[in-house]
């Protein structure tokens, strides 16, 4: 009998006392040096001339209006992503059709797109001198510079995350208990709002949720399509950087605590969520 075959499993798959230490004090100092420090210096720099020069950086006009147009926008996509990502994460999970694996690609496509691609690409579609340019001037429809575009562009870059979510729960469950709630004579609609949509509900809160977060803090697509008119197309990010060229430091770091609030705001939620649903959310990890 081999050597082996005597230890215990965990001996063979269970890394030593001091390579654990090792890499648990690596991955912390790297998390404190990559995320917590960078966070700490903007909430540093916010609240550095006092919480009165905080409150009057984003209570100006333009910070209003960068803030509502960051929240209609983030309000908008989420409802939008949730309604697509159901429907092609049912249509995937659910059914067999031909062109189910370039559908599952093209779900994926903005995460290997750059966002400024996709920003120039609606500037080219929608844009004056775009192939829907004339047809838009004509009927007096505004998509460039204006919240549609921005809209589209938001929407463009956070289409995955509740599809991706979505997708792997779905097809775990299967089709089983739609199939018997249709043999027990209930409608389609009726089968989707009471056996369907309750067996997900945690992994689309989750999508939403992470939906969410991308769509506040995105900058590349919606700074190319936005024009960074000020007060109408800049949202929250656009202005940090503006205020950050004019030099007016203490104004963009509070815009950015601001941002990196709700942020965080986020993932508290997320967290809690996971906490306390973590036997229904371990279906979204399994691929």
């Amino acid at each position: 009998m081999s050597d082996l075959s005597l230890h215990h499993p965990a001996d063979v798959t269970t890394e030593a006392r001091p390579a654990r230490i090792a890499l648990t004090t690596l991955i912390l100092g790297l998390t404190a040096v990559l995320l917590l420090a960078p966070l700490a210096a903007v909430f540093a720099e916010a609240f550095r001339q006092g919480p009165m020069a905080f409150l009057a950086a984003i209570s100006t006009p333009d910070a209003q209006s960068a803030i509502r147009l960051t929240l209609t926008i983030s309000a908008l996509a989420l409802p939008l992503n949730a309604a697509v990502g159901l429907a092609a994460a049912w249509a995937i999970a659910k059914f067999d059709f031909r062109g189910k694996a370039v559908l599952i690609s093209l779900i994926d496509l903005p995460f290997s797109v750059s966002p400024v691609v996709a920003g120039l690409s609606l500037v080219l579609l929608f844009g004056s001198s775009g192939w829907l340019g004339a047809w838009l001037a004509l009927h007096d429809l505004r998509i460039v510079f204006a919240l549609p575009g921005l809209l589209l562009a938001t929407l463009f870059v956070t289409f995955p995350f509740i599809a991706r979510e979505l997708i792997p729960v779905m097809s775990e469950q299967g089709r089983s208990e739609e199939e018997a709630a249709l043999t027990l004579g209930a409608t389609g609609w009726y089968m989707f709002r009471t056996v369907t949509l309750p067996n997900v509900r945690w992994a689309l809160l989750y999508g939403v949720l992470l939906c969410n977060a991308r769509a506040m803090g995105e900058f590349g697509a919606v700074a190319v399509i936005s024009g960074k008119i000020r007060g109408q197309t800049t949202t929250m990010p656009i202005l940090i950087e503006m205020l950050y060229n004019e030099y007016l430091s203490v104004a963009a770091f509070s815009m950015a605590a601001l941002l990196a609030s709700l942020a965080l705001l986020t993932l508290v939620l997320k967290t809690l969520m996971e906490w306390r649903h973590a036997d229904l959310l371990s279906a979204t990890r399994r691929h």
